[in-house]
């Protein structure tokens, strides 16, 4: 690699559900963050690997910054406060229709109070759901509360934008090598990808606060001689009554949920995938530093 090349971290942080995963998705071309409609899904660190131009842009997906009330809540903000405070630029999403939340004001105090040296760039995404003299007065709202290094107008879904956004962090990373091979879009364990990939489906099909008392495991992961390979998954549940509410009648609920997962596993792998769910009640399993581990979260971050 020669010293033309360029790399860097990129922190994406903003209220939960502001876009920043499918943003993410958008820059690296691939899903390796899962997308909802539900909030706070993102749990952990994940990384997307994006090549432009010589700079390789690593992308820092966090979790939505809110008012934590569970434990799982406060290692969640832990996380993403670490991720921006890691990275070299971050870059601050809002979503044009909602303005200059409350939550969107803690952000930026809590951003003055840090004084970190990389710059801040602001994000308004969502652009195609309010008028251009709106945007323009939201965005000179948000300039007078934070000296924003740049201000990009997006639409993440769309695409909007986007590459403008792309090309300037490409022109701000330092100078360096790259920190992955090209062809690698993310850093994050295949074991990992493929739990976030089921617990995705799992609060697509559930409701109401279900979603969130639930975890995934990949328990087994084995190789086939023909290519494929076999994915073992447990879903861990805190009461006993979930277990019926994920199973579903006669069973209906978790093959439809395992059908949708695995078909795109297969998809994002390239290869067939054999994929077996289980569920099983581990009523304090958020209270439990192992289950954090295996979601890229720090479990003294909750404390």
């Amino acid at each position: 690699m020669t010293e033309e090349t360029q790399a860097g971290f990129v922190a994406l942080i903003g209220e939960p559900n502001a876009g920043k995963s499918t943003l993410l998705n958008r820059m690296v071309g691939a899903k390796v963050s899962i997308v909802t409609h539900k909030v706070q899904t993102t749990r952990a660190r994940i990384r997307g690997v994006c090549m432009a131009g010589t700079a390789q842009l690593v992308f820092v997906d966090t979790p939505g910054i809110f008012r934590p009330r569970r434990q799982l809540d406060r290692a969640m903000v832990s996380a993403a406060w670490g991720g921006a405070a890691d990275a070299d630029i971050v870059v601050l999403l809002i979503e044009a229709h909602r303005g200059l939340t409350e939550g969107a004001k803690a952000i930026i105090e809590a951003l003055k109070a840090r004084e970190g040296t990389q710059p801040v760039a602001l994000a308004i995404n969502k652009i195609d759901r309010v008028k251009a003299e709106r945007l323009l007065a939201l965005a000179e709202e948000m300039n007078a509360a934070f000296p924003f290094a740049k201000t990009f107008m997006i639409s993440a879904e769309r695409g909007y934008g986007v590459d403008d956004l792309r090309d300037w962090l490409a022109s701000q990373v330092p100078a360096g090598p790259w920190f992955y091979p090209e062809d690698q879009i993310a850093d994050l364990p295949m074991r990992m990808i493929a739990a976030e990939i089921t617990r995705e489906k799992l609060t697509l099909r559930l409701h109401e606060e279900l979603p969130y008392q639930l975890t995934v495991e990949t328990e087994r992961w084995e190789e086939k001689p023909d290519g494929s390979a076999r994915i073992d998954q447990i879903i861990y549940v805190s009461r006993d009554g979930h277990k019926g509410i994920v199973l579903g009648k006669g069973g209906e609920t978790i093959k439809a949920i395992s059908t949708a997962a695995r078909a795109e596993m297969a998809e994002f792998m390239g290869r067939p995938i054999h994929l077996f769910l289980q569920v099983k009640l581990r009523e304090n399993w958020q209270e439990e530093a192992e289950r954090y581990t295996e979601m890229g979260l720090d479990f003294k971050d909750g404390d």
